[in-house]
C-alpha cells in the first residue's frame, strides 16, 4: 500500500479519459479543463471509457 500524507488533496476527473494520453497530456488536461497546476503534490485521477482503466497523476519533484 501506498501511504498518503495527511493534507493532500486528491481530484478525481469526472466522465472518461482518452487513456491513449501519456502523462504530459494529462497534465495539460489539468491546467485546461481543471484550472490546476500539475506540479502542485496534488494527486489526479483519471479513469477510461469501460472503467476498468485508471491513471494516477502526481509529480514529486
Amino acid at each position: 500500500m501506498i501511504p498518503v500524507p495527511l493534507g493532500l488533496r486528491v481530484w478525481l476527473a469526472t466522465g472518461h479519459t482518452d487513456m491513449r494520453k501519456g502523462f504530459d497530456g494529462l497534465a495539460a488536461l489539468v491546467q485546461d479543463h481543471l484550472h490546476r497546476d500539475p506540479f502542485s503534490g496534488q494527486v489526479f485521477v483519471f479513469r477510461g471509457r469501460a472503467g476498468r482503466l485508471i491513471k494516477v497523476l502526481r509529480w514529486d519533484g
